[in-house]
C-alpha cells in the first residue's frame, strides 16, 4: 500500500514537471515583443494597398520571430520618437532602417547588423550644376530629421539644411523645387525613382558612406539575445537571402557580426546640464514662434473680421460663401491644411505647367491665418450680434448710415466683448505654430526635435520646450487681460481706484 502511494506520488510529480515544461515552452512561444517602425520608408517599411505593414524590414522581423519562437506586435512611430520610446521602455525593440552609429550606441543597444547601406545624393534631372558631394556647398539640402543624412549635411559649408519628419517629404520638397538636393539612404531613393513615384529626379552619387542597419533595443534589454539568435539563424539557413532577393532582386552582401563601437557604454550628462545647454537654441526657436503667431494673428484678425461682418449680410450668396469658408477651415485639421498649402499647391502648379513655390514662413503664415480667420469670424459675428438693437436704432436716428453705424457705434462696443475669446484664440494660435514644424520651419518645437535627434534626451528637452510655451501663453494672457481693462471704461476706473 505504501509502495503504491509512493509510486502514484512519483507519477503526479512527473506529470507536474511535464506540464511546467510545456507551459514554459508555450509561454516562450506566446511571448510578444512590441516592435516600433516608421512605415514611411519604402522598400524597408511602408503600408501596403490594404493598409497592412509590408517591406524588407517587416518580413525580416517576422522571420526572426519565427526563428526565435516569439511573436511580434508592430507599432508605428515617427523616426525621431523611436529612441525616446526605447528609453521609456514603452516598446521592446525597433526595426526602422536605423543606422548603427557610435552616438546612438551610447543610448540604445543594437543587434548584429542586418543590412548594408549608404547615403545617396538625389537632385532634379534638369539640374546640371551639382555633380558630387562637394558641389553641395552653399546649396539648399533636404534631409530626414535624426538620420545620418542629416549629420552628413552638417559638414557642408554654407548649406541651408531643411529637415523633415520622413524621407518622402524630403523628396517631395526636392520635386517641388524648394531645395537643390536630398541626402538620403540610397536604397530608399532608388526605390522611389524606379517605381515611378518620383518624376524628374536622379541620383548622382551613391554610397557616400558605408553604413549598417541594426535592430535597436533598450540598454540591458533581455530581448537582445533573443533577436540576435533569430537573426543569426535566418542568416545561416538561407531565409535572409530569400527575403533580400525578394525586395532587391540581387544577392545580399556579406554582413559583419559586430561593429567596433557597437553597444558602447558612456557616461550621461545630468538632466539640468541638458536643460541649460538646450535653452539658448530653444529661445531662438521661440522668436520664430512669436513671429509666426503675431503675423498670422494680425492677418487672421483682419480676414476674420471681414468674414464675420459678411456673415451678417442681407445678401444670401455672401452669407453662403462666408459660411462655406468657416465650415471648411474649421472642419479640416490644421495639419492637413499646412500640407495642402506647402506641398499640394506647388505639385498642382507643376501639373498645370507652371512653377509655383512657397517658402516655409509664408506657407505657415497662410495656413495659420486662414485657419484662425474662420474662428475669429464667428467670434466677430457673435460679438456684433450681442449689441442691443437699440444702439443701431439710435445711430440711425442721428443720421448715420449703416457703414458709419458699424464703424463708430457697433464694432467698438462689440470689440470690447470680443477681447476674452480673441485672447483664447491667440493662445491657441501660439500653440498651433508647433504644427508648422512638419514643413521644416525651425520654430520652438522644431528646435526641440532637432536637439533630441542629436542627444536623444527627450524628457529634458521637451520639458524645456513646454516651460517656454507656458511662459509665452501666460504673458499673452496677461497682455489680453490688461487690454480688456484698458478698453473697458468701468473696469479702467475700478483699476485706477484700486491703485
Amino acid at each position: 500500500m505504501v509502495k503504491f502511494r509512493f509510486g502514484r506520488l512519483w507519477v503526479i510529480i512527473g506529470l507536474i514537471c511535464c506540464l511546467l515544461a510545456g507551459c514554459s515552452e508555450n509561454s516562450r512561444g506566446n511571448q510578444i515583443l512590441r516592435v516600433a517602425t516608421e512605415p514611411a520608408f519604402p522598400p524597408f517599411e511602408f503600408q501596403g494597398k490594404g493598409g497592412e505593414l509590408v517591406g524588407f524590414s517587416i518580413d525580416l522581423m517576422r522571420a526572426i520571430a519565427d526563428g526565435s519562437n516569439f511573436q511580434v506586435e508592430f507599432q508605428s512611430l515617427p523616426f525621431d520618437g523611436i529612441i525616446p520610446a526605447l528609453q521609456a521602455k514603452t516598446i521592446d525593440a525597433a526595426i526602422s532602417s536605423m543606422t548603427i552609429t557610435e552616438e546612438r550606441s551610447k543610448t540604445v543597444t543594437f543587434s548584429r547588423p542586418y543590412f548594408k547601406a549608404g547615403l545617396a545624393i538625389a537632385i532634379r534631372a534638369d539640374h546640371q550644376n551639382i555633380t558630387g558631394f562637394d558641389s553641395l556647398q552653399n546649396k539648399k539640402i533636404a534631409v530626414q530629421i535624426g538620420t545620418t543624412g542629416a549629420e552628413k549635411a552638417k559638414s557642408l559649408t554654407g548649406a541651408q539644411i531643411r529637415s523633415f519628419d520622413s524621407a518622402p517629404l524630403a523628396l517631395q520638397e526636392l520635386q517641388n523645387g524648394n531645395v537643390d538636393a536630398v541626402i538620403n539612404d540610397a536604397p530608399v531613393t532608388l526605390y522611389a525613382i524606379n517605381t515611378g513615384n518620383l518624376q524628374g529626379i536622379k541620383v548622382i552619387e551613391q554610397l557616400l558612406t558605408e553604413e549598417f542597419y541594426g535592430i535597436a533595443t533598450a540598454k540591458n534589454s533581455p530581448y537582445l539575445s533573443l533577436i540576435n539568435q533569430g537573426l543569426t539563424k535566418i542568416l545561416e539557413n538561407g531565409k535572409y537571402q530569400q527575403i533580400y532577393e525578394k525586395w532587391f532582386k540581387s544577392a545580399p552582401p556579406t554582413l559583419p557580426e559586430t561593429l567596433p563601437f557597437i553597444n558602447k557604454n558612456t557616461a550621461r550628462l545630468n538632466s539640468l546640464s541638458i536643460f541649460w545647454q538646450s535653452l539658448p537654441t530653444l529661445l531662438k526657436g521661440a522668436l520664430g514662434t512669436l513671429q509666426l503667431a503675431f503675423i498670422s494673428g494680425l492677418f487672421g484678425l483682419t480676414i476674420g473680421s471681414l468674414i464675420g461682418i459678411i456673415r451678417l449680410s442681407h445678401i444670401k450668396s455672401l452669407r453662403f460663401l462666408s459660411r462655406a469658408y468657416i465650415d471648411f477651415w474649421r472642419g479640416t485639421p490644421l495639419l492637413v491644411q499646412i500640407f495642402m498649402i506647402y506641398f499640394g499647391l506647388p505639385a498642382i502648379s507643376q501639373e498645370l505647367g507652371f512653377t509655383f513655390t512657397l517658402n516655409r514662413l509664408l506657407a505657415g503664415v497662410i495656413a495659420l491665418s486662414l485657419n484662425s480667420a474662420a474662428y475669429i469670424a464667428e467670434i466677430v459675428r457673435g460679438g456684433i450680434q450681442s449689441i442691443e438693437i437699440g444702439q443701431s436704432e439710435a445711430a440711425k436716428s442721428l443720421g448715420l448710415n449703416p457703414l458709419q453705424t458699424m464703424t463708430y457705434v457697433i464694432f467698438p462696443q462689440a470689440f470690447r466683448r470680443m477681447i476674452p475669446p480673441l485672447g483664447n484664440e491667440f493662445i491657441s494660435l501660439l500653440k498651433d505654430t508647433s504644427l508648422v514644424a512638419v514643413i521644416g520651419f525651425e520654430e520652438l518645437f522644431r528646435k526641440g526635435q532637432l536637439i533630441v535627434a542629436e542627444n536623444y534626451r527627450a524628457f529634458e528637452v521637451y520639458a524645456a520646450v513646454a516651460i517656454i510655451y507656458l511662459c509665452l501663453t501666460l504673458i499673452s494672457s496677461q497682455l489680453f487681460s490688461r487690454l480688456e481693462i484698458w478698453m473697458n471704461p468701468i473696469g479702467k476706473k475700478d483699476a485706477k481706484g484700486k491703485i
